[in-house]
């Protein structure tokens, strides 16, 4: 099949992928010129345009002189790796976007490494040409650099390269090139040096590579075609990577790309991308093939899970005053749904009542799955994140160990790698990235990252960048100090009264404002010393007929730290919860009872005696 082209878009977060997109969309005529379209389509959740990251992979198809090429948007957050790789053996060839002021960071060597290993040849587009700080020409080299060290191929080094600026929506192959030909030299470059998809003879064969659930078709699974040809109504068989079967059943609707939309078709051949509905079991790294195939494709399994929170039924006193789905079983069934249609996440029932434990790639997956629950509706309580360790053959134990790229400004990479250190993190590189800035190259264990983000920001006055990345699993590297401070509590329910924080304000930082509803046992605050204190915040002043100037001062109280979900995450220790409802996050004991909490203390000590 000729006229078809299949290409991945591989680039760190933030370096123009979406846009690049939106560009290739307009200009191939895939939007009308009156139609009205979002910026950056392809990030169609609200999540993905607050956060300007791309969370799903996800597939467009553009058609230019009677080619139809099929264009696969990759995430480029580690957390959402686990797309990247299976998306890979969708695809011919593979577009290598880099920031011409920032270059190749961690995420594109992480997605580059894979595409190189399969073989892929790649274009690098050098895009941002117009940003004041670039440096196209040492981007170049660095990129080179970056193959090398990956061990390309002599044919994969001899990568052709564009300039431009998808913002302004034009490329061209000289850095002083022309500027009027929008994307055409993008589209050219796609046909001549991205070959056409290597098809296999033989009966029906897809490879599932992206899932989801879709309330009106089911578990819809997207793949490349291998070999055959598929139509609706056909009987099929699902076999897992082992060669397992796990399922028969029909097709009920075969789906193909056609610019942003999934349009239903009568049949699809070998080499094409295209979405199946109608198989409740099939899931990624599976192959739906014809009933006489026992070889699956060859697939590589699933990356296990990294970090764990247990999501629990909300039991404070507020309860129910601010969402309105709020059982057990509405949040069992939410995450068990989310499961289906996200491979990386894993569902499991906890020892404790009311709970499910959910196990992830990283902190930033687990914060956007309990952001998108609490814009639905849903009112639960959450765990510290926690590490999954495991034990080797030798029965020791391991944990995993990321690879952590911090660039920052040189005055403040004392503090960074003193903090790091602090953290049980080995510095492996350290060298200076232009503009006062230096590179700093970590190994730091996954523990020792959560709620270092904010951390960073505030020591290096926001010019700080961390990426990170998933290294290896190494030996357990030893306690690590959490937070120093203890935490004011609440001993009383009602609503905190300005006069009482004001009196307080000697005894730590506020977390609450005045007029907030809080509850026995809430966190409103924190001590500056290391022990927790029970204060009441509802104390009013008492008020006396005598008329004194001292009585009367105003009340000036200090702004309150706010709490954001990921930091309120990071901040809790394992005897606390996050309270998360669609209009508050608040912080609590997980005991609100100060008799339960000495009591589980007093147990707690005797056991380690």
């Amino acid at each position: 099949m000729t006229d078809l082209r299949n290409i991945a878009i591989i680039a760190h977060v933030d370096h123009g992928k979406t846009t690049l997109v939106d560009q290739l969309l307009r200009q191939s005529g895939s939007f009308r010129e009156n139609q009205r379209v979002a910026e950056r389509v392809m990030d169609s959740s609200d999540l993905e345009r607050e956060r300007g990251i791309t969370i799903l992979a996800k597939c467009a198809s553009v058609a230019w002189k009677g080619t139809r090429i099929n264009i696969v948007d990759t995430p480029g957050h580690a957390d959402f790796g686990g797309e990247v790789e299976r998306i890979l053996n969708m695809v011919d060839g593979a577009l290598v976007l880099v920031d011409a002021a920032e270059g190749p960071l961690p995420q594109t060597k992480f997605v580059v490494s894979k595409a190189l290993k399969m073989g892929l040849k790649p274009i690098v587009v050098i895009n941002k040409v117009d940003r004041t700080d670039a440096r196209p020409v040492e981007v170049v080299n660095e990129v080179f650099d970056l193959f090398a060290a990956l061990d390309a191929s002599d044919e994969q080094l001899d990568f052709p390269i564009l300039y431009g600026s998808a913002k302004q929506g034009w490329m061209a192959q000289k850095l002083d090139g022309p500027q009027d030909q929008g994307m055409k030299p993008l589209f050219d470059l796609v046909l001549k040096h991205v070959g056409a998809p290597q098809v296999e003879e033989g009966p029906f064969r897809l490879l599932g590579t992206i899932l989801e659930a879709n309330p009106y078709l089911g578990r819809v699974v997207t793949g490349r075609i291998t070999s055959g040809s598929v139509k609706p109504n056909q009987s099929v068989k699902v076999l897992d990577y082992k060669g397992n079967q796990i399922e028969t059943g029909r097709i009920t609707k075969v789906l193909a790309f056609r610019g942003l939309e999934r349009v239903p078709v009568d049949e699809a051949d070998a080499g094409d991308i295209v979405a199946i509905a109608g198989l409740p079991e099939a899931t990624v790294a599976h192959t739906i093939c014809d009933p006489e195939v026992d070889t699956p494709i060859p697939a590589q399994p699933i990356d296990p899970p990294t970090l764990a929170m247990t999501f629990r039924v909300n039991d404070s006193p507020l309860a129910g005053t601010e969402g309105s789905k709020v059982t057990g079983r509405m949040i069992r069934d939410r995450l068990l749904r989310e499961a289906e249609g996200n491979v990386a996440l894993r569902v499991r029932e906890s020892d404790e009542k009311d709970s499910m434990e959910v196990a992830g790639r990283g902190e930033l997956q687990l914060g956007i799955l309990i952001e998108t629950m609490r814009r639905e509706g849903f009112e639960l309580s959450v765990s510290r994140p926690k590490v999954l360790l495991r034990r080797n053959e030798a029965g020791e134990l391991e944990e995993p160990i990321e690879e952590v790229v911090i660039d920052v400004d040189e005055i403040h990479s004392g503090v960074v790698v003193q903090k790091m250190s602090e953290r049980k993190a080995e510095m492996v590189e350290m060298k200076p990235s232009g503009g006062g800035r230096v590179r700093l190259v970590f190994h730091a264990p996954t523990r020792g990252l959560i709620g270092y983000q904010g951390e960073l920001l505030t020591d290096s006055r926001g010019t700080a960048i961390m990426n990170r990345l998933f290294h290896a699993y190494a030996p357990f590297k030893g306690e690590i100090t959490g937070r120093r401070n203890g935490v004011l509590i609440s001993n009383e329910q009602g609503e905190a009264v300005a006069y009482a924080m004001w009196k307080l304000e000697d005894r730590g930082p506020m977390m609450i404002e005045p007029g907030w509803k809080v509850y026995r046992g809430m966190i409103v605050g924190e001590h500056t010393r290391d022990n927790d204190l029970e204060i009441n915040v509802l104390k009013g002043k008492q008020l006396t007929n005598i008329r004194t100037t001292s009585k009367d001062e105003a009340v000036r109280l200090t702004p309150p730290i706010r709490m954001t979900l990921e930091r309120a995450l990071a901040y809790i220790e394992d005897d606390e919860l996050v309270e998360v409802t669609p209009k508050s996050i608040r912080l609590r004991k997980k005991l609100l009872d100060p008799n339960d909490r000495k009591r589980h203390e007093r147990r707690k000590e005797a056991e380690q005696v």
